[in-house]
């Protein structure tokens, strides 16, 4: 049985028109609940706020704040969605950055993430974006990934077929550990 200074886990997840101050209210209501931001993430994206949370602290905190999120959505004009979750156990995987820059076109993340599911490696965090190309204007796309590769598998031949992959593909690719 958990005490209050034993830690539980909330998931947040929120989404919304953009506006100065979202960040600001969201992590405000957070501590003043007497809970912590373990991890997050941020965007806008078009003129939409996007956000996903883990948030840690005792469980009667977490119960507060989880009963603030409607009113909390409701006065920032945010969808937001929350789960109980736990702190995610590490398995033995090696992390790799990979960075994958190509022309736009459709199914690029797919063809990348079906490699790595082939493969049972999985996708730690991914951040795509489109730019125009310097001089050409030509629409590029550019993909970053950590991915977790586990233990056992022999690393310069999956890096091999990887980088075959994305040749036949037409795709620049970095694949390197993660550094520090």
């Amino acid at each position: 049985m958990n005490t209050d200074t034993q830690n539980e886990y909330l998931m947040i997840t929120a989404s919304g028109e953009d506006k100065v101050g979202l960040v600001d209210q969201l992590s405000s209501k957070i501590s003043e609940s007497g809970c912590n931001i373990e991890e997050s993430r941020m965007a806008v994206l078009g003129g939409q706020f996007a956000l996903i949370m883990l948030i840690s602290g005792p469980w009667n905190a977490l119960s507060k704040l989880e009963g603030q999120m409607d009113a909390l959505g409701g006065k920032l004009g945010l969808t937001i969605i929350h789960n109980r979750t736990h702190k995610r156990g590490r398995t033995p995987a090696a992390p790799y950055n990979v960075e994958v820059v190509a022309m736009d076109h459709p199914g690029i993340v797919h063809s990348l993430s079906a490699f790595f599911s082939r493969n049972g490696i999985n996708i730690e965090e991914l951040q795509t974006d489109t730019y125009p190309a310097p001089h050409t204007g030509t629409p590029m796309f550019s993909v970053t990934m950590t991915v977790g590769i586990p233990a056992g598998t022999h690393i310069p031949t999956l890096r091999g077929n990887f980088l075959d992959y994305c040749d036949d593909l037409n795709l620049d690719v970095i694949f390197e550990p993660v550094r520090g």
